[in-house]
């Protein structure tokens, strides 16, 4: 082995004599073959160097072969810089760290131009990204060390591109500056972290949140240079300097989104300005975002008196009884719903799930916000140490801080390990099993079970403390007087507490109560049902106040009970009052849910079942229940009710699933995707049959259902139609007549069955209608057969198709056929996509279509997410371009999905890494979005006029705090994806 000539390479000091633990490796040859190529580009030396590090270091190989194995993303840091590697195992790794921060820092000083600066801020970045993720990984560092580590590299990048950009405005003579050897001191601005970057917590791949203020008082501008244009674009420019994708990748993605109204203030305010915000309309949760927040960049003396003129408004020093409720107001709104005994490891978000590290923050950031106005040992940001202070001031017991505390640096290494597979920021761990076996095997263990019991151990613990924080409050409707309903008239004081609530209309909404009480509903005629919702009243009362609309959540509570069947569903919510909340939630937020509810309440009995809101059932599950429902029936009218009841129910339990955030919006639409595969495949089987039974069998008949659209996707909504093809054939050598007693001949044969299948699938029964179907996606449209024999859709698709009905062939997808069958249908579709195509043709249709949609749909609605500029037509149509121009030479990128297209142009480099993160961004926030909207309204577009529950219900699914956010946010991404659409079409189009 050769001999390293560097000096003390093997230092028992260095990283690779610290590791204490590493992954399992499944394939160890498989991955020294990846490592090798990543070190190619090393000289001899370097690699007998690394070499000699690893054979004395059995654990350090360990490491670097479960990278190899299994972190792309880290690989890839290797390989762009080989060299990286044996810096980071021969040097311990904070010392590491702390040499990569001054050289970047220096070299940011020093630079000539700002391409320089960022260069050097990419390449500090990225190295240090190596050396703490295999610190992290092989157990040589703690949590609190590898998150200092990842907050120093931050805190570092931000300051010295402000500096850059300050110096530069300095000797330009727009800034008069103090001390041009230190531009930050005295310059009047202040960069302020919030959420874990301001506690020094960061996570490995986390956005940072930042709220950047500056003082009209202290601001040294030269004279006509206003602060607020002068701000804001200092702030812009240190944005793009940090995020901005170049060949060395990036820096930080930075969130400004928790500034003060977010969606009409700038960027950079002025202190006046956010001191008199939060004084006037402040709310709670930017109360508790404000115990993280810390200056990190700029004028640090500016910051710090800002968060001391704040502290007023964050710590409040009597016991703030409105603050109490909004707790418990948040408490119950996250974690009100049953089903808390079982976890579904597999696609479990470890940050915002069940048991998650969302839960241990809430339950120290909920005690902070009480008591900690009066007990300023509370005021601790990190949460390990504001865990040690509650035990300390005795707000906890000391084992109740030694569980949360081990369970929540177990997840917090979870998280970290999930971002380090592809530098994304991500929580959510693989949903296929053969996936979370491999992510287990990174994380140290020998299989997907032995994980998935060390895990689901955690998050049982951090839920038990969790749903105990609050067990001994007083229930969450403390009225001031009793609540009286007469008869006759109304009670004066109720009408004083009504108002009190929030009602506009106090005596409207008591009379609704007092109709109620009298019977005036149907299902309250009986005197028992009476008395139970006379119980439930106040705490009913209480959660209708808490919409945002209680006069609108009165009426449409008066109106469910009007159409209630039965007073079975009131028994339930007496029973299960903490049910009361979500029904309050789809009333205001998901109308169309509760109206089904009131007609079928027996569906509420399956919210009882404790786990409901964790297991989403399969698809064989589903076909399961199906086959025996309608194996059951009594008659083939019977059949197509069994089908639509069990459609029905299907749909109110994903809807209430996602209106009570138990499933997460981007799994929403594969559920009723496969849903509706499961009913195709069932009634396609029976009319099937039943056909052939009416009119006989022609040889070798076969047919196919090509599912199309949102359906081929797996992304369709509550009220998303199916676009459908249906494909035939038959043995060419045969009579084309059937043999039945009503025989027919071929293509008439099959568009017979094909509306036979529509008809089964549209026609309005008793129990309602399935779906809406839509054949016009087949040749020729409308004007073409409702069926088409298979070489006739192929040969049209390849010499006769327009490129939109290529483009629509991207998402096509075989549903219900035989396999022999379905897998031609899939080579056909295959084939056509696979055909070498001009990129200039393609774009220039694109831009063609997309302008007449605009002119036929408008593009000017930010709320019609389907249309508006920038939407989702538009990364959709980007999407579907990579796979015409670029599936032929990679057929890996030919999906039906457009989020798995996107990612896999990103690996491709097809498109900027940059563009693919907005468009990716896009396409989860639009599908989120759309889900909440569908189960509410009959459009893609929102109005003006729409109830605060539907806002709030929004703001959730789109991960921001509040409406005003999430609107700014939209408007923002809308314009980033316009941007790279035209951008790719209009360049490539000429």
């Amino acid at each position: 082995m050769p001999v390293s000539t560097a000096p003390d390479s093997i230092n028992r000091e260095g990283l690779a004599s610290l590791m204490r633990e590493g992954p399992v490796v499944a394939d160890s040859e498989s991955a020294s073959l990846k490592l090798s190529q990543a070190l190619e580009r090393l000289d001899s030396v370097g690699r007998a160097e690394i070499e000699a590090l690893l054979s004395a270091h059995p654990t350090a190989r360990r490491v670097i072969l479960g990278v190899a194995e299994d972190s792309p993303f880290l690989l890839e840091l290797i390989r762009f810089e080989p060299a990286r590697l044996l810096r980071a195992l021969a040097d311990p790794p904070l010392v590491r760290v702390a040499a990569l921060v001054a050289e970047g820092k220096a070299r940011v000083r020093a630079a000539a131009d700002e391409a320089t600066a960022m260069t050097a801020l990419r390449r500090m970045r990225a190295e240090a990204a190596l050396v703490i993720a295999l610190a992290d990984i092989g157990g040589a560092l703690d949590l609190t060390d590898v998150t200092r580590a990842l907050t120093d590299v931050a805190d570092t990048a931000i300051s010295a591109a402000l500096d850059y950009l300050l110096a530069e405005a300095g000797a330009a003579g727009r800034l008069l500056l103090p001390d041009p050897s230190e531009p930050a001191k005295g310059c009047g601005l202040a960069v302020i972290a919030m959420g874990k970057h301001g506690a020094r917590e960061l996570n490995y791949s986390s956005d940072v949140d930042l709220i950047v203020v500056y003082d009209r008082e202290v601001a040294p501008l030269a004279d006509g240079v206003e602060p607020s244009p002068f701000y804001v674009k200092i702030t812009k420019a240190l944005v793009r300097m940090l995020q901005e994708r170049t060949g060395d990748g990036y820096v930080l993605r930075v969130d400004l989104r928790l500034r003060p109204d977010p969606g009409s203030t700038q960027v950079a305010l002025s202190t006046a300005a956010a001191l008199a915000y939060y004084e006037r309309e402040g709310a709670t949760w930017e109360r508790a975002a404000y115990i993280k927040a810390r200056p990190v960049a700029g004028d640090l003396d500016v910051g710090r008196d800002f968060l001391a003129d704040l502290s007023p408004f964050v710590w409040r020093r009597i016991m703030d009884y409105q603050a109490i409720a909004d707790v418990h107001a948040m408490k119950r709104e996250i974690h009100a719903f049953r089903g808390h005994e079982v976890v579904a490891v597999e696609g479990h978000n470890v940050k915002l799930g069940r048991g998650g590290i969302r839960e241990v923050e809430f339950f120290v950031q909920t005690q902070q916000l009480i008591a900690g106005g009066r007990d300023p040992n509370l005021r601790s940001p990190r949460t390990l140490s504001a865990l040690d202070a509650l035990v300390q001031d005795r707000w906890i017991a000391s084992d109740v801080r030694d569980e949360l505390a081990e369970a929540y640096e177990f997840l917090r290494r979870v998280e970290n390990r999930i971002q380090m597979v592809a530098d994304a920021q991500s929580h959510t761990l693989p949903e296929q099993r053969e996936m979370l076996a491999q992510f287990a095997r990174f994380m140290g263990y020998a299989d997907r079970d032995a994980f998935a019991a060390a895990l689901v151990e955690r998050l049982t613990r951090v839920q038990r403390h969790y749903a105990q924080l609050f067990e001994d409050a007083p229930a969450p409707a403390a009225f001031d007087c009793q609540l009286l309903f007469p008869a006759d008239q109304d009670d004066k004081a109720t009408l004083t507490e009504l108002k009190r609530l929030g009602f506009r209309d106090p005596p409207a909404a008591s009379g609704i109560v007092r109709g109620w009480l009298t019977g005036n509903h149907r299902v309250l005629r009986y005197a028992p049902a009476r008395e139970t919702l006379e119980t439930l009243v106040p705490l009913l009362l209480e959660q209708l106040s808490r919409g945002g609309d209680p006069d609108g959540a009165m009426f449409a509570m008066d109106k469910f009970l009007a159409d209630l069947s039965g007073p079975q569903l009131l028994i339930a919510l007496h029973r299960h009052p903490d049910l009361l909340r979500l029904l309050a939630t789809l009333l205001t937020a998901a109308p169309r849910i509760g109206e089904t509810l009131a007609r079928r309440p027996s569906l509420m009995d399956a919210l009882l079942d404790p786990a409901f809101f964790d297991t989403l059932p399969d698809g064989p599950t589903l076909e399961g229940w199906l086959e025996d429902l309608l194996n059951a029936a009594e008659s083939d009218e019977d059949q197509l009710d069994r089908a639509r009841r069990f459609r029905q129910e299907q749909h109110v339990l994903i809807g209430v699933r996602i209106v009570s955030g138990t499933l997460p919006a981007e799994r929403a639409g594969e559920a009723y995707a496969t849903l509706a595969e499961v009913i195709i495949r069932a009634l396609h089987k029976r009319v099937w049959v039943r056909f052939r039974e009416a009119h006989g069998t022609i040889p070798g008949a076969e047919t196919a259902v090509l599912a199309m659209g949102k359906l081929g996707g797996r992304e369709m909504t509550a009220g998303s139609d199916l676009d459908l093809i249906v494909l035939y054939d038959f043995d060419p050598e045969a009579d084309p007549a059937s043999d039945g007693p009503r025989p027919l001949t071929g293509a008439q044969y099959f568009a017979r069955f094909t509306q036979r299948l529509v008809t089964a699938l549209t026609s309005l029964t008793n129990a309602g209608k399935l779906y809406d179907v839509d054949l016009r996606l087949r040749p020729s449209g409308r004007a073409g057969p409702v069926a088409t024999r298979l070489t006739s859709f192929e040969a049209y698709q390849l010499e006769e198709a327009w490129t939109w009905e290529h483009m629509a062939l991207t998402r096509a997808r075989v549903i219900a056929a035989s396999a022999a069958f379905g897998a031609r249908v899939e080579r056909a579709v295959g084939t056509v996509l696979a055909r070498p195509r001009d990129p200039r043709r393609i774009a220039g249709d694109i831009l063609d279509m997309r302008r007449a949609i605009a002119d036929e749909k408008g593009e000017d609605k930010r709320w019609n997410l389907k249309h508006a500029a920038g939407g989702q037509v538009d990364v959709e149509f980007i999407a579907q371009y990579l796979v015409l121009v670029h599936g032929a030479r990679n057929p890996e990128l030919v999906d039906t999905a457009t989020a798995r297209i996107l990612a896999v142009a990103g690996w491709l480099n097809l498109l900027p890494a940059a563009d693919i993160e907005v468009l990716a961004k896009a396409c989860a926030l639009y599908q989120d979005l759309t889900q909440v909207l569908r189960l509410s309204l009959d459009t893609h577009a929102l109005s003006q006029e729409v109830s605060p529950a539907l806002r709030a219900l929004l703001a959730r699914a789109g991960q921001m705090p509040d409406f005003p956010t999430l609107d700014a946010y939209l408007g923002e991404t809308q314009a980033k994806v316009r941007e790279i659409f035209t951008r790719v079409f209009e360049e490539m189009a000429g």
